[in-house]
């Protein structure tokens, strides 16, 4: 597809602005959320977005679909949905043979809205297509269309009722990101945008070929020995009664992070380098990928919650 890597990083950065400005025609502000789940698709990670109702998580993740040319599933989840309605299922055709109708994961992008509505059962079938990219219904196997891209949705208020991801679940998805309310700015042009009749299409920069080409492009930049140094040492502060183990962490962690943070923030590190012009990561690029990295591996302790010391507070003390 290109003569060199160089050239295809180089490419990447045109891409990525373009990107960035068809979005923008839909989507106000949220710069950092946009970015970092670019960021994630080329990575080949997957996010869970956590705000409140009303913050546009359905238009973000419809619109990065619409232009990188993907397919896009939208599901809705529910204290009363089974795996069957995520995954498919298996009916009688009128010859009686068996025949699997897909369900809405056989898509490019998907998004779980409101994923700790529904019961362990239904969460581990679509964690389970995240780790493996395929489905086993009735024994047969079913691979899913790649790239694959799963965004989550939780919602911080009203928990009753609800059925929190357990950790070795949170440990699949690559980002934990906190959508904020907009700026008082930003809202007067969401209000402004929203209820004139003004709609913009944003244009498709990218195809599921090309997003491919770039994912197996992030694996190959190099990395100085210094930055692996440096993020596996990051995650080792986080292990409360280890050796590596930082003061507050002992302190305020009950459980760390485990290895896959490790090959998260080296993998991120080389996605937010190329997105910035760089054909290798420094350790600017693994702390600008850590906090959202760590947000959701560490566990605080009582300790932790009765002094009122927040996971971001921890995570900014160990970098």
């Amino acid at each position: 597809m290109y003569a060199s890597d160089k050239e295809a990083a180089d490419a990447l950065v045109k891409k990525y602005q373009l990107l960035k400005s068809e979005v923008r025609k839909v989507i106000v502000g949220q710069e950092n959320i946009v970015h970092d789940t670019l960021l994630a698709i080329f990575s080949k990670g997957h996010v869970l977005l956590v705000g409140v109702p009303g913050l546009a998580k359905t238009l973000l993740v419809n619109t990065i679909g619409k232009v990188l040319g993907l397919s896009f599933s939208r599901i809705q989840f529910t204290p009363d949905l089974m795996p069957s309605d995520i995954i498919g299922t298996e009916i009688l055709d009128e010859t009686r043979h068996f025949k699997f109708i897909k369900g809405p994961v056989f898509a490019n992008i998907i998004l779980a809205d409101e994923i700790n509505r529904t019961p362990p059962k239904t969460q581990a079938a679509l964690l389970e297509a995240m780790q493996e990219k395929m489905i086993t219904v009735a024994g047969q196997s079913h691979r899913l269309s790649e790239p694959f891209f799963v965004l989550a949705t939780q919602n911080p208020i009203e928990q009753e009722g609800t059925y929190p991801l357990p950790e070795a679940q949170l440990d699949r998805f690559m980002f934990n990101l906190w959508l904020d309310y907009p700026s008082f700015e930003e809202e007067i042009e969401v209000v402004k945008n929203t209820t004139t009749g003004k709609d913009e299409q944003p244009k498709t920069i990218m195809t599921a070929d090309e997003i491919a080409y770039f994912q197996q492009l992030v694996r190959r930049v190099p990395v100085a020995d210094n930055v692996y140094e440096y993020a596996v040492g990051l995650v080792s502060k986080t292990r409360p009664n280890t050796p590596s183990a930082h003061d507050w962490t002992n302190k305020y962690i009950s459980w760390g992070a485990g290895p896959r943070a490790s090959q998260y923030l080296i993998i991120g590190a080389k996605a937010n380098a190329l997105l910035n012009g760089k054909y290798s990561p420094d350790i600017e690029d693994v702390q600008a990928v850590a906090l959202p990295i760590l947000r959701h591996r560490l566990v605080r302790n009582y300790t932790a919650e009765a002094e009122n010391i927040s996971i971001e507070n921890i995570i900014q003390k160990l970098m």
